[in-house]
């Protein structure tokens, strides 16, 4: 009777081995800015913040062409930006706030994965 019992747990135990490997996926995060005339500005690094269903938060930087890259594991996110520019190149001087989120961001290694976050641009006179 034991023998037929290990006999028949064997199969049990190597059915269940999984693989732990992880793989990771590139994310590329595009800002695409809403106020035709504003573009980011020069040499500026915009902070994008990307967290997973479990909270954990990614963090990168825009580079000159406005894209942030991450490597992260496959699973669902959201991309998130927040930031002031105060442009002071002119006598007038103008404070940027720029938002921007996007969410449900499928990540898969069969994916492009390649997202598009549009970003809302208020502009406001600075007084001094």
């Amino acid at each position: 009777m034991k023998r037929f019992c290990l006999f028949l747990l064997c199969p049990l135990l190597l059915a269940c081995s999984y693989d732990e490997s992880l793989s990771l996926c590139e994310l590329r995060v595009q800002l695409a800015y809403q106020q035709a005339s504003f573009s980011e500005p020069q040499n500026a690094r915009v902070r994008v913040e990307l967290k997973d269903q479990h909270a954990q938060i990614f963090v990168d930087s825009t580079g000159i062409d406005s894209t942030a890259r991450f490597t992260v594991p496959p699973g669902i996110y959201e991309a998130s930006t927040s930031a002031v520019y105060v442009d002071s190149t002119e006598a007038t001087w103008w404070r940027y706030v720029f938002n921007g989120i996007r969410s449900q961001i499928v990540v898969s290694p069969d994916s492009l994965n390649q997202v598009e976050m549009q970003v809302k641009v208020t502009r406001k006179r600075v007084v001094h």
